[in-house]
């Protein structure tokens, strides 16, 4: 490991040990599951080399049990020699994972169907079947050495018993993380909060927030998850993803560091670049009022964006 590597190591070791929040984007993964995106090899070293420049702590590069062009662009990202942290979405299938590690992956994200709409059409309701899955999972990727992190796919509409059982389960098991997922975007802050509460405080390991904006308040439910004790938010680029879009990188970020006071060592400065190479990549231009990286945002006097001006009405 060279110098640079190990100064960004000690630096993610560093925040974990402040119990600050940790950003791992999805651009890559969830970013291009918005309807007609889809990001060629080019664009995706681009947008992961930037991406790990302006210092953000973790990249989902994508699916690798997809095959063919996706498994290279991933390997092609994993040889890139990036100080961040990658990881590779898998289903909770033995063969997802070893494909995850035929790029090269070391660390891994297992996603498993938490509420019994999913269950029932994934399962056929057969719970006992998930739980098995994720355990056979878990052991396969931890036996070989692999960090896991685990998904509850739907969690906002999983039974809150059934949804901590599976996650104290998957922590047991060997998980490192746990990933809480409004996938259908339904929650509002206030529940969020109570339901991300519940786990954290049955849970050792750290809980990661993973929100949709169906109802525009995926930024608002990723904070909300950080304040009940979550220590990880999934970003996308310009809030780019499928139906109304996820958690957006810029505004999870500048809302941390502006709000509430937490600088994450990011390169704010560098997030209206990363702005403008995703839409480029993507086709979806960014509206003139979206927040932070919108070009209405800089026809303010400068005073309006000021930290100070921020924590006023």
């Amino acid at each position: 490991m060279n110098g640079t590597k190990a100064k960004r190591g000690e630096s993610i070791r560093g925040i974990r040990a402040m119990n600050q929040v940790l950003i791992n984007d999805t651009t890559l993964r969830d970013g291009e599951q918005a309807a007609g995106v889809a990001f060629n090899l080019n664009e995706k070293v681009a947008i992961a080399s930037l991406l790990d420049a302006i210092g953000i702590h973790e990249l989902e590069v994508g699916i690798a049990a997809m095959g063919g062009e996706e498994q290279r662009a991933i390997a092609t990202i994993c040889n890139l020699g990036l100080r961040t942290q990658l990881l590779g979405w898998n289903r909770a299938v033995i063969s997802d994972i070893q494909a995850s590690i035929a790029c090269s992956l070391q660390r891994v994200h297992i996603s498993i169907p938490v509420s019994e709409i999913q269950i029932t059409a994934k399962f056929q309701g057969q719970w006992q079947v998930v739980l098995q899955k994720l355990k056979n999972s878990i052991s396969f990727a931890c036996d070989r050495g692999l960090f896991v992190s685990v998904g509850g796919e739907d969690s906002s509409r999983a039974d809150e018993n059934f949804l901590l059982d599976l996650a104290l389960y998957a922590q047991q098991w060997g998980a490192s993380r746990f990933r809480f997922c409004d996938t259908v975007g339904i929650l509002d802050p206030f529940t969020t909060y109570a339901k991300v509460k519940r786990l954290a405080i049955a849970l050792s390991i750290p809980i990661e927030m993973h929100t949709h904006n169906d109802f525009g308040m995926a930024t608002a439910n990723a904070l909300a998850g950080i304040k009940a004790g979550a220590l990880s938010i999934n970003t996308t680029v310009n809030g780019l993803g499928e139906r109304a879009g996820n958690a957006a990188l810029e505004e999870v970020v500048m809302a941390l560091k502006c709000i509430h006071g937490m600088d994450l060592g990011i390169d704010t400065p560098s997030l209206l670049k990363i702005s403008k190479l995703v839409a480029l990549a993507s086709g979806c231009s960014v509206p003139a009022y979206k927040a932070i990286v919108g070009k209405n945002t800089f026809e303010f006097p400068s005073q309006f964006l000021q930290p100070e001006y921020l924590l006023t009405e």
